[in-house]
């Protein structure tokens, strides 16, 4: 499989984990009319990409990676954790267990077993259902041999694509103007990728302070498209 191959099946709407499903927030704040346009959505995408906790995860790609390469899971899980303790609301969680253990099945199925390098650090005791979609991505980068910093790209860029779909759904927004969007927004991708791949995801800290308050709320909401 080449490499760009690789990369349009890990972000493809196709993939089944269900990632569909999620808004992370966003109805939270349509509904309480934050976001009502392009011009809004773009503001608050931009400004989730550079200093939301998504950037944070992004970061934590290579070293994760880095780690399934050397076989180090403790180092693996001891990211893993702190990386989980920082989503607030129990329906991220919620799905960043999902579409993990998702993906781990897809990986599994088309022949690359996660279990099966435990078995072999004799590390069977280890509780993989805990693995969040951070580290499941890496895990998926490492299986298909993916560059970092491409698998960076990919991850963000997977995200957004989400949100966007999600947000057509919600504003209401239209696909062509959320295509568009998508377009404007990649040479951010592209340089937030760049500077992230380079940075240690435990020096950071997240500024999405509104996104976490948003994903709380998202419980309470009386009527709900999403899951989270």
């Amino acid at each position: 499989m080449t490499l760009p191959l690789a990369l349009l099946q890990l972000v493809s709407p196709a993939l089944p984990v269900g990632a569909f499903s999620y808004a992370e927030g966003l109805e939270v704040l349509v509904q309480a009319g934050e976001l009502s346009d392009g011009a809004t959505l773009k503001a608050w995408l931009e400004a989730e990409l550079q200093f939301g906790l998504l950037a944070v995860e992004a970061a934590a790609l290579g070293p994760m990676q880095q780690a399934f390469k050397t076989s180090n899971m403790e180092q693996l899980l001891d990211l893993n954790g702190w990386l989980i303790a920082q989503r607030e609301a129990p329906e991220i969680r919620a799905q960043q267990w999902q579409m993990a253990g998702s993906l781990l099945q897809l990986l599994a199925a088309m022949g690359w077993p996660l279990t099966e390098q435990c078995q072999a650090l004799e590390l069977t005791g280890l509780k993989l259902t805990g693995l969040g979609w951070t580290a499941a991505w890496a895990w998926a980068g490492h299986c298909l041999d993916l560059a970092a910093t491409d698998l960076v790209e990919a991850y963000l860029y997977g995200w957004l694509a989400n949100q966007i779909s999600a947000a057509v759904r919600l504003i209401p927004l239209g696909a062509t103007e959320g295509q568009c969007l998508q377009l404007q927004l990649a040479p951010l991708i592209s340089s937030q990728a760049n500077y992230l791949i380079s940075q240690d995801p435990r020096q950071m800290f997240s500024s999405g302070v509104g996104a976490g308050l948003a994903q709380l709320q998202h419980g309470a909401l009386y009527s709900r498209l999403f899951r989270s």
